[in-house]
């Protein structure tokens, strides 16, 4: 969909309306340029735009593709193929979505192909128009409205995701355990923000140099240079700090685990206690719990009850206390002597 087409010349914009698509190319022989904007055109549309401004086959396919990396790409008739990522913080969902912008380059024409979530040129084609000493020197300039437009709408997502960290961070390092899936998906996240802006700096570059006739454009291109530079120490720095605090993470899921198996050994040991007292009892209470004549028979009043019923409950208490009270002062000897 072509979203405004214009052509400017002696740093000005001839007429108010979108220059139709044939008129736009039939005014790039006149001087100055046109500067053409599309969203999301279909392979119909964009097929007609390379017939009608002869762009090569390879930089329209590479135009419909959604590439991971920014690029700089020179084909005929002095025509470059910038593609840029562009990216934006989406509050409700806390995570980034990112989007293209394919620059088609040549001195007579520019040709934006935007793709996905990207950022609004509009802004950065009003702001230019009311630069005439920008936008005087071609179409140079508009390439650095759009890095300029891209690069600061950097700055909300490096908030956003700082934002996320600090949260993640605090409850890390507060021993409580933050949700692993959470932080993997902010590393990814981070990481394909870096691969959106590392990228683009070797682009800044080659767009500088190719600029040099343009000194009036100098200073901009390197603010541009400076702030992705900032952009990309921190994301750089964001990537690393994510990967320090999911080892935090896990180390304090290590710890909540440890706490987990001893509380567990407790509990077992206890249980084996109770199991070692009561294994005794119930021998002596199942076996005098037959009905044996000789053993009824001589169970006939209270001393002989205390004698074989008590005493037979109490007896094997005793060696079972004597037996446990004998091996802890072999133990401890043995730590005494290992103390020494």
């Amino acid at each position: 969909m072509i979203i405004d087409c214009a052509h400017y010349q002696d740093g000005r914009r001839h007429g108010a309306g979108a220059v139709p698509l044939e008129e736009a190319a039939a005014r790039c022989g006149l001087g100055g340029f046109v500067w053409l904007g599309l969203f999301e055109p279909g392979v119909e549309e964009l097929a007609q735009v390379r017939d009608t401004f002869g762009l090569h086959e390879l930089a329209v396919e590479d135009a419909q593709t959604f590439h991971m990396r920014p690029k700089i790409e020179s084909y005929d008739q002095d025509v470059r193929l910038v593609i840029l990522r562009t990216a934006r913080y989406d509050d409700d969902a806390e995570e980034v979505e990112f989007g293209e912008i394919s620059v088609f380059l040549a001195p007579t024409f520019v040709i934006t192909v935007r793709q996905g979530v990207a950022s609004e040129l509009r802004e950065a084609r009003q702001r230019l128009e009311q630069r005439p000493e920008l936008l005087a020197a071609g179409t140079s300039s508009v390439l650095w409205a759009i890095l300029d437009q891209v690069v600061d709408g950097y700055a909300p997502v490096v908030a956003g995701l700082e934002r996320d960290i600090d949260q993640i961070e605090a409850t890390v390092f507060s021993g409580a355990v933050a949700p692993t899936e959470r932080i993997y998906s902010l590393r990814r996240e981070a990481t394909d923000f870096y691969r959106a802006v590392h990228p683009l700096l070797g682009v800044v570059t080659t767009v500088e140099r190719a600029t040099a006739a343009a000194p009036e454009l100098q200073p901009y291109l390197r603010d541009v240079q400076d702030h992705l530079l900032l952009v990309n120490e921190e994301v750089a720095a964001q990537r690393d700090l994510l990967g320090t605090v999911l080892e935090a993470n896990m180390a304090v899921i290590s710890v909540e685990q440890t706490k987990v198996s001893v509380r567990q050994n407790a509990t077992i040991e206890q249980l084996t206690i109770l199991a070692t007292v009561f294994l005794p009892l119930t021998f002596v209470t199942g076996f005098f719990g037959q009905n044996f004549a000789w053993l009824v028979g001589r169970i006939q009043g209270l001393a002989a009850f205390l004698v074989y019923g008590i005493g037979g409950l109490a007896v094997p208490l005793v060696l079972l206390f004597l037996w446990l009270r004998l091996r802890r002062p072999h133990t401890s000897t043995g730590a005494e002597f290992h103390d020494r």
